[in-house]
């Protein structure tokens, strides 16, 4: 399972294609890097416009993810997955993520 979306609220922008094609490589990446039972990113950039990390384009996202390689693992371990397989758009193109486990 996995999707694309912005934030629930109804004053959220869609994503734009520039974002939509983002998300949809740190999707593969993710799924190349870890077994995904589920995976949900959000792109919340449009709510820290005008922050000083938004200003060269790079967005803020929220990775919603469930993976088996998580299992025994702490918080920390599980974020720095998330983090080594997204690495490349750091800090470029990926400003800031907020990482939910499931």
């Amino acid at each position: 399972m996995s999707s694309f979306s912005t934030s629930t609220s109804t004053s959220s922008p869609a994503p734009s294609s520039i974002s939509m094609a983002r998300m949809e490589k740190y999707e593969l990446a993710l799924k190349q890097a870890l077994p995904t039972e589920s995976l949900k990113i959000d792109d919340e950039s449009h709510l820290h416009a005008g922050h000083v990390g938004a200003q060269g384009g790079a967005g803020h996202y929220r990775i919603f993810i469930k993976s088996s390689a998580f299992t025994g693992l702490s918080r920390v371990q599980q974020h720095r997955l998330v983090y080594d397989a997204l690495s490349a758009w750091m800090p470029y193109e990926i400003h800031a993520l907020a990482i939910v486990i499931q």
